[in-house]
């Protein structure tokens, strides 16, 4: 069994599995810290082409197709990609020889000195994470903004291990960190200063056996916590609140009541319309929550939340207030796409669970024609047939769950299907009226149609924009 640290990879057999974003960037990082690395995915050359021009593949064992396996005969220590279930057996066989099967999200850890801030939950990571980030930037810090979010950790890892050898000081001044379950699944020595979980829903069931399988991989995330830390908690989530008493972190919560329990060493809340904080020692307003610019419910929390990392890393209340009053909100996630004739097109393609459809379907005043469907991840449809028949005008179906979401909304009659997304929008354009909104948010996975969730929304747009005046 290898015991490694940053220092002690030189010379060590290491197999990376998954060829994917942050399987990539963890071979750069075991490159650059003298690792023998070999490169196993059960996709051939032929699919890979365009991610091996990436990789220094003189330098690099390629063990891919139907026999990739054999890439862990030899492995002292395996590194896994969040897309290849731990349970593997192959896997499973590797930890029985004593090799320790880590995530790229572990690995890369090893190599940062500098702050790590971390944030899981089932929806909301990727605006507040970015929320938090932008917050830092305009305070004047070097951040590194990523993880399951766009960037692989790993890539600035490589960053820190390369200043390190130069013996210069490291180039972050704290990490902000976007966390899935799946990567929480095989950490070791991941320690966040600041660890937060934003809420659980019922999501990746597809991958876990029961909603509390899931639960105990986010819960992961404080793990390696200690007093000098924080641990933050949605004190409105019945499914994270009680995890606050196993932490031995300080612990922080959050609410949209206005009474923060009282065994909190603080937090947010909202008293009335203002957002206030604790955190600090002092009772401050932050806003109201009428000038937080993104819309829903759901964000005024993700703003909470990215007021507790910003003034616990030093973010003057000022740019935290500016930012809030300013962040238009990400691509994908409730962003405007156009207006045309009156009618809104609003694209979530981010919604890939049925309680982020159901959030957005709360965000919105106006009758709203639905556009949703794609790949079943396991999620109940029947709990989105009540806000869709409060809310939705008109129901459009696409993908492969087509069908199971018809059959939850069953009494529903304002529902067809629809082939592809452009007919999906051509009919939701063509019915609409002035002072409707089109929304694309399909609680569903996008891999039946789509490269991933962002090609889905870009799509979207592209047909949206392409609509006539």
């Amino acid at each position: 069994m290898v015991e490694m640290d940053s220092t002690q990879l030189a010379g060590i057999r290491v197999t990376v599995v998954g060829l994917a974003r942050s399987g990539v960037a963890a071979v750069c990082l075991l490159q650059e810290a003298g690792a023998l690395v070999t490169v196993a995915d059960r996709k051939d050359r032929g699919e890979l082409l365009k991610v091996l021009g990436s990789l220094d593949q003189a330098a690099t064992r390629l063990v891919l197709g139907g026999d990739y396996e054999s890439a862990l005969e030899t492995a002292e220590l395996v590194v896994i990609s969040p897309g290849v279930p731990y349970r593997l057996e192959a896997l499973e066989r590797v930890r029985r020889r004593g090799v320790k099967v880590i995530s790229e999200l572990d690995l890369a850890s090893r190599f940062l000195s500098a702050p790590i801030l971390a944030l899981t939950g089932t929806n909301g990571k990727s605006t507040t994470v970015t929320l938090i980030g932008k917050m830092l930037q305009e305070s004047g810090k070097r951040i590194f903004v990523g993880g399951n979010l766009g960037t692989a950790i790993s890539e600035a890892a490589v960053q820190s291990l390369r200043a390190m050898k130069m013996d210069c000081p490291c180039p972050y001044d704290a990490l902000v960190v976007e966390v899935s379950s799946f990567q929480l699944e095989t950490v070791e020595q991941f320690h966040p200063w600041i660890a937060g979980i934003l809420n659980v829903t019922v999501d990746h069931q597809d991958r876990y056996g029961s909603i509390h399988e899931y639960i105990a991989a986010k819960n992961r995330i404080f793990e390696n916590q200690t007093l000098s830390d924080y641990a933050l908690f949605n004190m409105d989530d019945p499914r994270v609140a009680p995890l606050r008493y196993s932490a031995r972190a300080s612990v922080l919560g959050f609410t949209r009541s206005q009474t923060l329990p009282s065994d909190l060493a603080g937090g947010t809340y909202l008293d009335r319309d203002r957002i206030m904080t604790t955190i600090g020692g002092q009772t401050q307003a932050i806003c109201a929550r009428s000038e937080v610019k993104i819309i829903g419910n759901h964000n005024i929390e993700n703003a909470m939340v990215a007021t507790i990392y910003a003034l616990l890393s030093g973010c003057p209340l000022d740019v935290i207030r500016r930012v809030l009053r300013e962040f238009p909100g990400l691509e994908h996630a409730l962003e405007v796409v156009r207006e045309r004739r009156g009618i809104r097109f609003i694209n979530d393609s981010k919604g890939t669970n049925v309680d982020a459809t159901l959030k957005a379907l709360e965000s919105i005043d106006q009758p709203i024609w639905l556009i949703a469907g794609g790949r079943d991840k396991g999620g109940d449809f029947s709990r989105l047939a009540p806000a869709i028949r409060r809310r939705v005008k008109r129901l459009i179906l696409i993908g492969e769950a087509a069908s199971l979401i018809a059959k939850a909304v069953e009494g529903y009659q304002a529902v067809e299907r629809a082939d592809t997304l452009k007919q999906a929008v051509e009919s939701a354009a063509a019915g609409a009226c002035e002072g409707e909104v089109v929304l694309l948010s399909p609680a569903c996975a996008s891999f039946d149609m789509f490269a991933d969730y962002q090609d889905r929304g870009r799509q979207f747009k592209s047909l949206v924009q392409s609509l006539p005046v």
